[in-house]
């Protein structure tokens, strides 16, 4: 598989990143953790939408498994203290996020529903008419 901490695609078209891995096997921190995190840095988010769009996908029940895996090792990569590039800088700080967001969307983007769109973008209004 490789080393703890490197991002690789696996024969199976999942991602896999060690501690992005962990943190998807706990749903519940994962969920907590990216709304903390989502608030926090939505202004700076091109690809809000899609990323919101993802995490109902991930956590609708009627998703198959392995779309829900994929999903949640990428947003677990998105919620992490750490990257390959840091979130802090500007304009390239969530390009590393978006790569891993959008090569788990393109492996699953079957299963992201208008539904999810739907929740996403009324997630997202509330979110961002709490900001104001």
């Amino acid at each position: 598989m490789g080393e703890p901490g490197n991002l690789m695609m696996a024969s199976d078209d999942t991602i896999h990143f060690g501690p992005a891995d962990e943190l998807a096997k706990d749903p519940e921190r994962l969920r907590k953790r990216f709304w903390t995190k989502f608030k926090r840095v939505v202004a700076s988010l091109p690809f809000a939408e899609e990323l919101l769009a993802a995490y109902y996908c991930a956590f609708d029940r009627e998703t198959p498994r392995h779309v829900q895996v994929s999903l949640l090792g990428a947003l677990a990569y998105f919620v992490l203290p750490f990257d390959f590039v840091p979130d802090v800088l500007p304009v390239l700080g969530f390009t590393d996020d978006a790569a891993v967001l959008a090569t788990a969307i393109r492996i699953v983007s079957s299963h992201i529903r208008p539904d999810h769109h739907e929740a996403a973008r009324a997630a997202l209004k509330r979110v961002l008419d709490k900001k104001d």
